[in-house]
């Protein structure tokens, strides 16, 4: 009775903080007719992260360098920084490419007005219907002889033809890489790095289709063996093939196809500043996961353009949309609310979501409803990517006049020119694409090296914090309590199109990082239910509290209406009023509200009811995962009994996996220590669903237990996919038998030893 009872009171508490974002709900539209002249606009730096080649393909993170390059913004105002955790050979490679290709895709964006800005959504046919006639004739057959080009340098011209980009037959690995000195000595004489290079500019400029391929051949850059050499021939002898292969767009076929004009661009074009980071890393020094880079970032870029406003990207959220930058300066030039305006949030959207969304990867509920409703609350808080921040937002109090500059280099660091850089007078390194002088080159390597921040109030005061491994949500917290502000701006066409995961690992990976984040924010100092209200609005600190207290307030309940319930069932114990209660029409009103509010709140955003189904499953599986191993991680970093970690969300996109969930079908090939609660719960739940329901045939008494019986039928039709997973199906897909016989073992042994205490 009293876990029950507890269970029900998180839940109500919980709702009740969820009931702020239902408060007063905003939605903003923006005029970028009134802005400025463009000589009058502020510069901005772009940061874009990445920390893995493996997780995540150099191709993508190049394509979103690309995208944010192409804004339509004054070129001498806009500065790109990639922080590069991994230090890879092949990313450092990827940024040179997409300069040289950005000197072609930055005008043919300007002069025809393309408003999906990566190359390979636009070549994939992502580009709106107004736009089509963009892609002429004459400008495929110049594409056509550079992919000639490059068939003639590696010898490949002559080469046998093949259909298809990449052949089943390839399985690469690490472990086709040489072993002995002799194969070493002869693939270092083989053109790998550069063929490959060829193929991504290939696939940036007009062959979409071998993405994939090379994505995979990417990674082994490295150490490449003759296997990996092989599948780089195969691809070009795929490239024969498709060269002479093109779309034209038009309504009338080919023999209504007109030369409406091509381009002849001027390789003198101005450009973006493009900057390749990566900063120093040593095992004795922690190096902070995200934030540490986007620390790095803020130092670097303050010495070399110092934009008064910053763009933060994910490796893979590519910009959609030209305008974003000037949107967002629509709110950040505002005189009404500029000066306390700390940033302006877009809402994360993908470009692979399914029509019935199995892993509610679009987190419908969070950009859809909470967001709306926090930016009538003082505004919503920092979502990892697509937002415009103040440089000045970043520094805190410690920038304020009359501050002695010794309290400075304790907050900033020993960096004279980054000091300086506080200044809003401060001119920085690189003036209007003039050539950055030596001596600002070694400061930028002062700051990237990893003692830099040390005995400073980086990530404590200053920057973005270090407190948790979601960086966003704590550094929100501590702006809005400085008196900073926010806007939330969801235009009709997404400004940014990221990649979703598409299968229950990585869903499950990425979820326990952000509850492990959430909970370690709740647990420490900076608890928005007693740091928030001191500092903020009490409805504001409610936002907080809801999103820091989610995974304690869900894994707890959900395990115990999961378990207690059927284990009182099999042993005919009564926790619920009987049907024919008064009590019982309390309990029938409050479940029938809470689902037709969801059921409401889903339909009006554009949901369907098998949205809400699948939506009510994730909510159950990452209860009862990902927000428990989140909640006991970050109470194990408390207690000093384990260090932090952060795992990059896999953006590598399995084929088979991706087929399975664009047909709605889970995918279970994760581990066990995820699998096996969900497996045992359901196993739990059919049978005490299968013995109370032969009782009450038996006994004829439906009015007791029928509560409980309910709640079992409940959990096991929202979850039919796990039951369809452990049963029917034989695809690799499937609950493997192994986490079947587990749960099997470890439901037994709880029905026995939960039998023993209730006996007691």
């Amino acid at each position: 009775w009293l876990l029950v009872f507890v269970s029900e009171l998180l839940l109500s508490f919980i709702w009740l903080l969820g009931q702020v974002y239902r408060w007063r709900p905003v939605s903003r539209t923006v005029f970028t007719e009134r802005l400025p002249a463009d000589d009058k606009l502020p510069a901005i730096d772009v940061f874009v992260c990445t920390a893995d080649p493996e997780k995540e393909p150099t191709v993508h993170v190049m394509n979103t360098v690309l995208s944010a390059m192409a804004l339509d913004y004054p070129p001498e105002k806009l500065h790109v920084y990639l922080s590069d955790d991994g230090g890879a050979a092949i990313t450092l490679l990827g940024m040179k490419e997409a300069w040289k290709f950005a000197r072609w895709w930055l005008p043919f964006c300007s002069k025809y007005s393309v408003k999906t800005l990566s190359p390979e959504a636009y070549f994939r046919g992502m580009e709106d219907d107004d736009d089509v006639d963009i892609l002429t004739y004459p400008e495929f057959m110049s594409d056509k002889q550079k992919i000639k080009k490059v068939l003639e340098r590696f010898g490949m011209k002559k080469s046998k033809l093949v259909s298809t980009p990449l052949a089943g037959h390839f399985k690469l690995s690490d472990s086709l890489s040489p072993k002995t000195e002799v194969e070493v000595k002869h693939m270092s004489r083989v053109p790998y790095v550069s063929a490959v290079g060829s193929l991504m500019y290939a696939m940036v400029c007009t062959m979409p289709d071998i993405s994939h391929a090379v994505s995979v051949v990417c990674r082994y850059m490295v150490n490449p063996g003759e296997a990996h050499w092989d599948t780089v021939k195969w691809i070009m002898r795929y490239l024969k093939v498709s060269t002479d292969i093109g779309l034209v767009y038009g309504s009338g076929g080919a023999a209504s196809m007109n030369v409406v004009g091509y381009s002849d661009f001027d390789y003198a074009v101005k450009m973006p500043l493009l900057t390749y980071v990566s900063r120093e890393k040593k095992p004795s020094y922690h190096h902070h996961f995200k934030a540490g880079a986007l620390n790095v970032l803020v130092w670097v870029s303050g010495v070399l353009s110092n934009s008064p406003y910053i763009l933060v990207l994910d490796c893979d959220m590519q910009c959609n949309d030209p305008t974003s930058a000037r949107q967002a300066m629509c709110f950040h030039l505002d005189p009404k609310i500029s000066s306390s305006l700390g940033f302006v949030q877009f809402p994360q959207k993908f470009n692979n979501i399914s029509e019935d969304d199995i892993y509610d990867s679009q987190i419908r509920s969070l950009f859809l409803i909470a967001w709306y409703g926090a930016d009538g609350l003082k505004g919503p808080i920092l979502s990892g990517t697509n937002f415009y921040i103040k440089r000045e937002a970043l520094y805190g109090s410690s920038v304020k006049k009359g501050i002695d500059l010794t309290k400075i280099r304790s907050s900033f660091g020993l960096s004279n020119d980054f000091i300086r850089s506080l200044d809003r007078n401060y001119k920085p390194g690189i003036i209007d694409g003039n050539q950055c002088p030596s001596t600002v080159l070694q400061e930028t390597e002062v700051l990237a090296s990893c003692a830099y921040e040390n005995h400073t109030q980086w990530g404590e005061e200053v920057g973005f914090r270090y407190q948790s491994v979601l960086e966003d949500y704590l550094t929100a917290l501590n702006m809005h309590c400085q008196g900073w502000t926010s806007v939330y701006l969801d235009p009709p066409r997404p400004q940014f199109l990221g990649t979703s995961t598409t299968n229950l690992n990585d869903l499950l990976t990425q979820g326990t990082r952000w509850s492990c984040g959430l909970v370690d924010v709740f647990i420490s100092r900076f608890c928005p239910l007693i740091y928030g209200p001191l500092k903020m609005s009490f409805l504001q600190s409610m936002c907080y509290a809801q999103l820091g207290i989610s995974p304690i307030c869900y894994c707890l309940p959900l395990w115990c209406f999961a378990t207690i319930p059927q284990l009182c069932l099999l042993n005919g114990i009564s926790l619920y009023p009987e049907v024919s209660s008064s009590f019982f029409k309390i309990y029938l009103f409050i479940f029938m509200s809470v689902i037709t509010r969801q059921i409401y709140e889903v339909l009006i955003t554009g949901g369907s009811m098998r949205i809400w189904k699948n939506e009510q499953r994730i909510w159950m599986i990452k209860s009862i995962t990902c927000h428990l191993y989140g909640t006991l991680d970050s109470v194990a970093k408390k207690l000093g009994m384990r260090e932090a970690s952060f795992l990059p969300t896999n953006k590598v996109e399995d084929e088979e996996q991706v087929k399975r969930y664009q047909m709605g079908i889970f995918d279970f090939q994760t581990s066990t220590l995820l699998l096996a609660p969900l497996v045992t719960l359901v196993i739990l739940n059919m049978v005490s669903f299968t013995w109370g329901f032969i009782r009450m045939v038996a006994t004829r008494d439906w009015n007791q237990m029928f509560v409980q019986l309910f709640l079992s039928l409940y959990i096991l039709i929202t979850n039919y996919a796990i039951i369809e997973g452990m049963i029917f199906r034989k695809d690799k897909g499937r609950v493997p038998l192994s986490t079947t016989q587990l749960s099997i073992i470890i439901s037994i042994a709880f029905v026995s030893l939960g039998s023993i205490i209730l006996m007691y």
